[in-house]
């Protein structure tokens, strides 16, 4: 059954105000009258609803459903900007894993240099990607995407984290491979947590210890060197397989 995130509060009969969930709706999925849907509202409650009239985007709300696809804890994940459109591609698949929120900064090492104007662009499209990637893994709510400007910016966020670790390809070298599974198992539902990962190039010297001084503990992932797109995606597995699969 087709899911859309609504904005504002849930009312019934709904009216379908924005011009490309309305277009999807009823010019690409062809809803009639009768027809059901799924709409999440800001509240992030699932509500099955029904088509009352196509020409006018109405539908009436029918029941709640209890359906929560969304991970015990929330997980945030923040990139050092990456080259090309690795981010689009991070942003997607970590929607899809369950991430809460999904950040990037520019990291001293980040060979992507984007200026206000382009971070502007860069967020709107990350965003409209967020909510296709929620809607499609039947997420109750889209991750908030942040691009930091400053690094400093970022930094001054840090404190709001109740754990926060860092991907550090030195940990994995060095054989280290049991602080991502302490770092995960020590945390309570509703907790906040903060991983933090390098560009193409990794993190700097200079910002392990930043993050260190920020109470950040580092953590290899695995005995293998990932790219910096496909760390967030194992960060994020490892998190859903301990805190929702092992019982």
């Amino acid at each position: 059954m087709q899911q859309y995130f609504i904005k504002g509060s849930a009312s019934s009969p709904v009216t379908i105000e924005d011009k490309e969930t309305s277009k999807h709706m009823f010019q690409v999925m062809r809803l009639k009258e009768g027809d059901e849907v799924v709409l999440v509202f800001d509240d992030g409650i699932k509500r099955l609803a029904r088509v009352l009239d196509p020409s006018q985007q109405s539908l009436e709300i029918v029941e709640e459903l209890a359906d929560n696809t969304e991970l015990p804890v929330q997980v945030t994940i923040a990139s050092g900007f990456p080259k090309g459109d690795k981010l689009e591609f991070i942003t997607q698949k970590a929607t899809e894993l369950g991430a809460s929120t999904i950040w990037a900064f520019p990291a001293d090492w980040s060979v992507a240099k984007w200026d206000g104007k382009k971070l502007a662009k860069k967020s709107e499209k990350l965003e409209k990607i967020a909510q296709g990637a929620a809607e499609q893994s039947k997420r109750n709510l889209i991750p908030e995407v942040r691009l930091f400007d400053k690094k400093a910016d970022f930094l001054a966020q840090l404190a709001q984290f109740d754990t926060i670790v860092v991907a550090y390809e030195e940990a994995a070298k060095e054989g280290e491979g049991a602080a991502l599974v302490q770092a995960v198992k020590g945390l309570d539902r509703g907790d906040k947590l903060l991983f933090i990962f390098g560009p193409e190039g990794g993190l700097s010297p200079d910002e392990i210890a930043a993050f260190g001084q920020a109470g950040a503990v580092s953590a290899g992932l695995g005995p293998r060197i990932l790219r910096a797109e496909t760390a967030p995606l194992y960060a994020l597995t490892a998190v859903s397989v301990m805190l929702e699969l092992e019982k």
